[in-house]
């Protein structure tokens, strides 16, 4: 187990704060992928935020139930589901010309995955007896945190180019990078056991 029991609640958060946002930066590419596939989707903010936020609403829920041993799917199943997620995405991209109307939904669902995903780092990290709650609710917070830096790292690096003509090839890109290493991510976690 990571945390010693003599530490304080606000050790906990401050420990599993840290460990929620090194998950994703800069440790988890393959959720840094899903957040720039989401991130290209849309050039305006609040769509995006919607997206961010059905997300995050849903791996809370998933890594909360799954933490507390009310659901459970074996990684087998949710890594590769979760490369998928990435792929849909990056290739909506492709297909749409801006975010569609069920984006935040498709969204939703899928981060019910992921949240499963979160679970599994958690459960090989270990949760301190007595702070489960502080300790889940900082990991999902710091979680939070590092999509929100992604997300804004980018606006603030691109946002002013979106009007531009080159604008939509990037996204294209990026879209088909991604899709394509989603892809890979995919077949390996399927067929060879990665």
């Amino acid at each position: 187990m990571l945390v010693a029991q003599e530490q304080t609640v606000f050790d906990v958060i401050g420990l599993y704060l840290q460990l929620g946002y090194t998950h994703i930066l800069p440790k988890g590419l393959d959720h840094i992928l899903f957040v720039l596939a989401l991130f290209f989707a849309s050039t305006r903010l609040k769509p995006l935020i919607w997206q961010v936020s059905a997300f995050t609403l849903a791996h809370t829920l998933t890594l909360a139930l799954a933490t507390l041993g009310l659901v459970s799917l074996p990684a087998s199943i949710v890594e590769p589901i979760i490369a998928l997620s990435i792929a849909f995405v990056a290739i909506e991209n492709l297909v749409f010309k801006d975010m569609t109307r069920w984006r935040p939904a498709i969204v939703f669902g899928f981060g019910l995955f992921h949240g499963l995903g979160f679970a599994g780092v958690l459960s090989e990290l270990g949760l301190p007896q007595g702070q489960l709650v502080p300790a889940l609710l900082s990991f999902n917070v710091g979680v939070e945190l590092g999509q929100l830096t992604i997300v804004l790292g980018c606006w603030l690096a691109l946002h002013w180019f979106r009007e531009a003509a080159w604008y939509p090839w990037l996204v294209r890109i990026v879209s088909v990078a991604i899709a394509a290493m989603a892809l890979w991510w995919t077949f390996e976690r399927v067929f060879l056991g990665g």
